[in-house]
């Protein structure tokens, strides 16, 4: 992996653990434990069956529970901390950018889990507002689909996940747009 595909796969992993923390690292973990994808140490630890069983409980708690209005904003909270480090974790276990610092690559992991899990907890009150919590489950199936897109996407074809991640930004902002057009015309 060349470090422009490895910066690529970086920025896609990275940004889909913003929309969820548990889906990337449990397709990394798993496409390396079936010898698709190879982890530098300490990052091989994604693949270990204990890892991967604890990240699959956790995620299948966060799953169910990001569909409840109320308990998903609690998560949202949670996950400001647990998307973005898991956004450091990945951006940095990609063995492609293998050039670039330590430092950097956790803090630009950091910077677009951080931004994608910001927007996406921007939005999600919209979405409450709304629908009077109807269209939660929506939304977060939405962005759990999205995830494992851009995850696949990530390792399989980086470009397009990248796209991908831009297409998702474009269409939050035009969301945020049409939610402030709102609100000036109802004051």
């Amino acid at each position: 992996m060349d470090l422009f595909t490895g910066l690529l796969s970086s920025l896609g992993l990275s940004g889909a653990a913003g929309l969820n923390a548990y889906i990337p690292l449990l397709v990394v973990g798993l496409l390396t434990r079936a010898g698709v994808m190879n982890l530098a140490q300490p990052f091989d630890l994604l693949a270990n069956p204990w890892v991967l069983l604890a990240v699959a409980v956790v995620g299948a708690l966060d799953f169910v529970g990001d569909k409840i209005p109320g308990v998903d904003h609690v998560l949202h909270l949670v996950g400001g901390v647990v998307n973005t480090a898991a956004g450091a974790v990945l951006f940095a276990s990609q063995a492609g950018v293998a050039d670039v610092p330590p430092a950097l690559k956790l803090a630009l992991g950091l910077v677009v889990a951080g931004g994608v899990h910001a927007t996406r907890a921007a939005v999600r009150p919209v979405a409450t507002a709304t629908t009077g919590g109807l269209g939660n489950p929506v939304v977060s199936a939405a962005e759990d689909a999205s995830s494992l897109g851009l995850s696949v996407l990530a390792v399989f074809a980086p470009i397009l996940a990248v796209l991908g991640l831009a297409g998702l930004g474009v269409v939050a902002y035009r969301l945020w747009s049409r939610v402030r057009g709102w609100r000036r015309r109802a004051l």
